[in-house]
C-alpha cells in the first residue's frame, strides 16, 4: 500500500531563459524567492506538511526546450476572490492576454495567462456564486 500523500511538495520547470522567467514570476505573480542559485530559483508557496515547504522552482535548462514535448498542461496558483478583478485589470495592464473561465462543479473562477516560454498559468479562486 502506498504512503498517503499529505501535500504538494514542489512544482518545477526547466526553462530556457531563467532571467525572463524569473522576472515574470516575480513581477507578474509576485512570488518571492526562497533560495536563489546560479542555475535555479526556489519560491515559497505555502507552509506545506511536516516541515517541507511547498515550493515552485525554475531550473535553467541550459539547452533549448521543445515546448511541444512537455506533458505539462498548466500551473495554478490560488488567489483570493476579492483580488480577482483587480488581478485581471493589472495583468491586462501589463499587456498580457487574459482568458477567463468558470468551473461550476468546484465553484472556481480562473484567470489564464502565458509565461514567457508559453506555459499556461492559472490564477484561481473559490467563488460560491459560480
Amino acid at each position: 500500500m502506498a504512503t498517503k500523500v499529505r501535500a504538494l511538495g514542489e512544482v518545477a520547470l526547466r526553462v530556457n531563459d531563467l532571467t525572463a522567467m524569473r522576472r515574470f514570476y516575480e513581477t507578474v505573480l509576485g512570488l518571492e524567492p526562497l533560495g536563489v542559485f546560479e542555475k535555479a530559483i526556489f519560491y515559497r508557496i505555502a507552509p506545506g506538511h511536516g516541515g517541507h515547504v511547498q515550493v515552485f522552482v525554475l531550473f535553467d535548462r541550459g539547452v533549448p526546450v521543445n515546448i511541444g514535448a512537455s506533458t505539462l498542461d498548466h500551473l495554478a496558483f490560488t488567489i483570493d476572490l476579492q483580488d480577482f478583478e483587480g488581478e485581471r485589470s493589472r495583468l491586462e495592464g501589463l499587456g498580457l492576454k487574459v482568458e477567463l473561465a468558470e468551473h461550476a462543479w468546484v465553484h472556481w473562477r480562473s484567470l489564464y495567462i502565458r509565461d514567457p516560454e508559453g506555459n499556461l498559468v492559472e490564477l484561481v479562486c473559490h467563488d460560491p456564486t459560480v
